[in-house]
């Protein structure tokens, strides 16, 4: 279904969108999404829970925003300026809403009179967890089952690049050795649950977005200590696959700043396995075809589908 076309990104939306599995907004990347899709979601994500129900894992499902002040002691904003959602809100009086409706009529931007509210848009599912777990872990430290929308500001065509779309998480948090172990155990198993559904997939080394100048090193060192790996299967375009899952080691960025310690005291390491919920199912659609009752029985037995 790739088409290295012109505008392979622009076909396949329009493909989708005609299907009735996406339903577009007048923003780029703003989608709601079909109960078939849904179904196909729901599905792949019951199969994510089956596949970590070895792990014991907390679960937790946070909304999708979380203190400004635990944002600010994050890098989130000295490396992914460009992708960050800051809420806002109006907190005025009579006086000032007399004169934010004004501008509102004229036209004019009305934003201008809104104020920073608390809590900002969540960049990954696991943000609002590291917060919580502040203080010393226990023995053999913790896995935490987490699900959330999360909010990247990315304007696009692509359809596997929305604003806003769900993260399917399982985080570790503990020792470096312990950390390392969560990421490699579950980049194996990711890669199986998703080739075993008949996606070509393929794992390759990757880094994150890091903006401006700085963003060349941080990216190039990431690479180098291999701290994450991308899951990528060709979706619109063959010859740039898209990453629809994703395991990573933090080292202890979040163990620093969130004051998380193992049971030694030393700060806490985490890594975490991530899938894009819309980007595997979109990846299913894009590999068997935009009718889910005509996929293989293998493929849809596994979905529930059956």
């Amino acid at each position: 279904m790739c088409d290295p076309g012109p505008d392979p990104y622009g076909a396949l939306r329009s493909r989708l969108v005609d299907a009735g599995l996406l339903i577009p907004s007048s923003v780029r990347g703003v989608y709601g999404r079909s109960g078939v899709f849904e179904a196909v979601t729901e599905g792949l994500e019951a199969l994510v829970t089956r596949a970590g129900a070895d792990q014991r894992a907390e679960v937790m499902r946070f909304p999708p925003v979380f203190p400004r002040a635990a944002y600010e002691k994050t890098n989130h904003a000295h490396n992914f300026p460009d992708l960050l959602g800051s809420v806002h809100t109006f907190t005025g009086g009579r006086r000032e809403h007399l004169a934010l409706l004004e501008t509102y009529e004229a036209g004019e931007d009305w934003t201008r009179d809104l104020v920073p509210a608390e809590v900002m848009l969540i960049p990954a599912a696991c943000y609002p967890l590291y917060p919580t777990a502040s203080g010393v872990l226990p023995e053999g430290g913790r896995v935490v089952d987490l699900r959330s929308y999360v909010f990247r500001h990315e304007p696009s065509d692509d359809p596997a690049r929305m604003q806003i779309f769900r993260q399917r998480e399982y985080v570790r948090l503990g020792t470096a050795e312990e950390a390392a172990t969560h990421r490699d155990l579950w980049l194996e198993r990711g890669q199986a649950l998703l080739s075993d559904l008949g996606l070509p997939v393929e794992r390759v080394v990757a880094n994150d977005p890091f903006f401006g100048r700085g963003g060349r090193l941080a990216k190039a060192t990431q690479r180098e200590q291999t701290l994450k790996y991308e899951l990528v299967v060709p979706v619109a375009n063959a010859e740039k696959p898209t990453a629809i899952s994703s395991a990573n080691c933090h080292l202890d960025a979040f163990g620093l700043a969130f004051d998380i310690r193992t049971a030694n005291g030393e700060p806490a390491h985490t890594a975490c396995i991530g899938f894009g919920l819309e980007r595997c199912t979109l990846a299913l659609f894009a590999t068997h075809g935009l009718d889910p009752e005509r996929w293989a029985l293998e493929v849809r037995e596994p979905l529930g589908l059956a």
